[in-house]
């Protein structure tokens, strides 16, 4: 089966009758409650469940440490066969640095990393239990033999340099979207993150970024705004050809974050035909409920990062580090959130976590505002995503529990885990055939 039903063992346990004189309600609303997870349970196990952003470490993509063993990522393939989490896009992810020869070298040696990384993965390591899709088709075939699916997202068009060959080249190899920026302006476009200082390099899109747009036009690729500048979006809606996609972001209305869309970039959104991955990260669902927990859980990171040699660093903080003292960080912060987040668990003075309700009310929120068909999932694991009741790959049922307790049905469940962002990429293709 897709994913372990030990859950709903212990659902099941816990619902039976430790009072015989239960009340004929309440035994009702048990009934009632019990027949809703087996719903939910068949949808999940019918449903294709793609998750759009999974950033990955070439470290755990070796002979001797790989996604084969349950590590203490978020994915690993263990955890997406216990979840039914069926197709996860692993994300050739650079940060930003330097505009210059040496700054590019750089980025592209790294993207080149995790292609091979994602490469050595489905051809190597597991090539009975995951293979890499680049079309619809292929995920339905690839799904339906009981493997898993990988496909492959660029978070930044940084390593793509001043060389526009290499979009080409990254398509080759994979990749079926990209970003044209990451936290920091880019040699292509404006980064969201432009706001805090409303300092901007281009005022949208570079000339060579336009360019860039074009050329994943041609090539089939979809275009990811999720990062890049509101002007800049508005620039990529207006000169593409194709609907684009946002790979990770939410509702700005529901929680005020640059990361997430206002509602005329909604509209626009609707007006293109794309679709808006609603994303499993703290900070972009809930403000006052993160800065709640953090603020209780700072001490204990702290401490937890002591012991592991690094140190707790804030939003604002991590964009001063190095690359060393930055890739060192990123490297331990998933296992620092998992320690702290034990921990918190067994106190009480500790608020709650952002959790699978808060997200699924930007999905409401999205559905609402833009219909269903331009809504889809992602979790941002592995890159600072995780909420309660999604922590990891292995709780992905727990996204559809709420969503069938909310009251979608299996048609709009699976438009929402994979039918809309496939649609989609089957459109940029079209277009794509059209250029050619």
């Amino acid at each position: 089966m897709k994913y372990q039903l030990f859950v709903f063992s212990v659902l099941i346990s816990f619902f039976s009758c430790k009072n015989e004189s239960k009340s004929t309600e309440s035994i009702m609303k048990t009934n009632d409650s019990i027949a809703l997870i087996e719903r939910a349970q068949k949808i999940h196990e019918r449903v294709i469940t793609l998750d759009t952003h999974c950033d990955i470490n070439v470290k755990n993509f070796t002979d001797s440490i790989n996604y084969t063993q349950d590590l203490d990522t978020q994915i690993t393939l263990p955890k997406m066969k216990s979840g039914g989490l069926d197709v996860a896009w692993f994300i050739v992810y650079t940060g930003q640095d330097a505009l210059n020869a040496e700054g590019y070298k750089k980025a592209y040696e790294n993207a080149m990393s995790k292609f091979e990384a994602i490469h050595k993965l489905v051809k190597e390591i597991a090539p009975n239990d995951i293979e890499l899709a680049t079309t619809s088709n292929d995920v339905r075939r690839i799904s339906k033999s009981g493997k898993k699916v990988a496909m492959i997202g660029i978070e930044n068009g940084y390593p793509v340099g001043l060389d526009i060959s290499n979009v080409e080249k990254f398509y080759n190899l994979g990749a079926r979207y990209m970003s044209l920026a990451h936290n920091g302006h880019s040699q292509l476009c404006d980064s969201n993150t432009g706001e805090a200082d409303d300092i901007w390099l281009h005022n949208g899109l570079s000339d060579l970024g336009k360019d860039v747009i074009k050329e994943m036009n041609r090539l089939g690729m979809m275009i990811d705004v999720s990062h890049p500048s509101k002007e800049a979006m508005k620039q990529m809606i207006a000169l593409s050809k194709a609907p684009i996609i946002a790979s990770h972001s939410s509702a700005r209305a529901l929680c005020d974050h640059s990361r997430n869309l206002d509602d005329e970039q909604l509209e626009l959104m609707k007006e293109n035909g794309g679709v808006v991955q609603t994303v499993a990260f703290q900070a972009y669902l809930n403000t006052e409920k993160n800065k709640a927990r953090n603020k209780a859980l700072l001490e204990i990171r702290m401490k937890i990062a002591d012991s592991l040699g690094t140190k707790w660093y804030n939003a604002k903080e991590r964009q001063t580090l190095d690359k060393d003292e930055k890739d060192k960080f990123y490297s331990l912060r998933g296992k620092i959130n998992m320690i702290a987040n034990e921990k918190a668990s067994k106190r009480d003075d500790i608020p709650p976590m952002v959790d699978v309700s808060d997200f699924v009310n930007h999905i409401d929120y999205l559905v609402e505002k833009i219909g269903i068909e331009h809504v889809g999932i992602s979790s941002d694991f592995d890159g600072g995503g995780g909420i309660g009741g999604w922590s990891d790959a292995s709780e992905t049922f727990n996204v559809t529990l709420e969503l069938v307790k909310r009251g979608y049905t299996e048609d709009d469940i699976e438009m929402l885990w994979s039918g809309n962002l496939l649609r989609v990429l089957d459109e940029v293709e079209a277009v794509a055939k059209t250029i050619q």
